[in-house]
């Protein structure tokens, strides 16, 4: 049986026993009878402050939406926004309010993924404060053995990637928290309850587990999968699926021939996925109400599809097929435009783009990452 860190909580009890907690969790913060965290630590110890992440701690915020400082309906615990307009950091009121932090989500093992910077500014915060950090761990749903995209360069550093990561990195929550401990020297007293039952070679399919979707946009296990070469999409002027019931799963544009592009992509032979011609409407975001042409990704072997790979490989077949193509511009005056800070590099709006170069030296730099990270490997 496979258990995450909450699952185990009662054998740690003493890193939680006499001290006033506050907690960093979403929907996702359940144990395997889906009880939730906050429900446990309510309970069971003394949890006196909640802290939201992007879309809240119960899921009722829309992405990119501002949470504002509440009390919880369901147990009165005051609710801090850690996804403010200001900062997205604890501030010295809140953590004045506790004695310890605790994290618990759900992590997707993608470095454009918000939640894992959360839990990252909060470490560093606890750090400056001399505030114990716990970290209840998670499987990471695509394994911890594969490494696959280019890792971050100085400079484009933002909110959907803050710390030299590679795309896809292999890792749990709490081994990448103990990495930028020890990598930063901030020096944290930083506790991770561990899983048990979890190898490294396992993915979601092995696990037994219920699906429970760690975000709005990331409602299927496939979804998580493909999002590390979808997610790219978001920097350009084409959908990425978004307002549909397959976000980063399906990818068009009104300019886009869909059975055109899916031969394309087809005849490329890239292995454990096909591409599939659709028309769609999204219903929000990119496009909204408008016909879009595109491809569905379907994955036809889970561990054979480099996503990754897959993502940029389709990214720039549309480019070249089609003028309409563009990169978005930055969201404001002098910051950098989105694609740069998802690809860690500005290498994507090089010209001319010389793909296979490319990919080759993502290859390469995930190997190296996979060297840097297997010391704090605790499974």
């Amino acid at each position: 049986m496979m258990l995450n860190g909450i699952d185990r909580i009662d054998r740690y009890a003493e890193l939680f026993r006499g001290k006033r907690l506050g907690l960093i969790t979403s929907p996702t913060g359940l144990d395997r009878e889906f009880a939730s965290t906050i429900a446990i630590l309510h309970e069971r110890f003394n949890l006196t402050a909640l802290f939201s992440p992007e879309h809240g701690v119960r899921g009722d915020q829309d992405a990119g939406g501002l949470v504002e400082t509440y009390a919880d309906p369901q147990t009165g615990v005051p609710v801090y926004s850690l996804y403010r307009k200001d900062s997205k950091r604890l501030a010295p009121d809140m953590l004045d309010a506790v004695d310890a932090v605790v994290y618990d989500i759900q992590d997707v093992g993608i470095r454009y993924y918000t939640f894992i910077y959360t839990m990252l500014y909060a470490l560093e915060d606890c750090a400056k404060a001399g505030k114990p950090f716990i970290v209840l761990d998670r499987f990471n749903p695509l394994d911890g053995v594969t490494v696959e995209g280019n890792v971050l360069k100085p400079g484009y550093r933002s909110f959907v990637g803050n710390y030299p990561l590679a795309v896809r990195y292999g890792l749990t929550v709490g081994e990448l928290a103990r990495m930028a401990n020890d990598e930063t020297g901030w020096n944290a007293e930083l506790h991770v309850v561990p899983c048990e039952g979890w190898s490294r070679e396992m993915r979601f399919p092995d696990l037994n587990r219920v699906w429970v979707q760690p975000s709005m946009g990331i409602p299927r296990y496939e979804t998580a999968l493909l999002y590390g070469g979808t997610c790219l999409f978001e920097g350009t002027n084409l959908s990425e699926g978004r307002g549909t019931t397959l976000p980063f799963e399906i990818i068009g544009a009104p300019f886009v021939e869909p059975q055109r592009l899916a031969d394309e992509m087809n005849a490329k032979g890239l292995p454990g996925v096909r591409f599939r011609p659709v028309y769609y409407k999204p219903t929000a975001s990119k496009h909204q109400g408008e016909l879009c042409g595109g491809v569905q990704l379907h994955v036809t072997d889970a561990r054979a599809v480099r996503p990754v790979e897959t993502g940029v490989t389709l990214l720039y077949a549309m480019k070249d097929n089609y003028e309409a193509f563009a990169w978005l511009p930055p969201f404001k005056e002098g910051s950098r435009p989105f694609i740069d800070l998802l690809g860690g590099d500005k290498l994507y709006r090089d010209e001319p783009v010389d793909l296979p170069a490319m990919l080759e030296r993502f290859r390469e730099e995930s190997r190296e990452f996979a060297d840097r990270k297997r010391a704090y490997h605790l499974y």
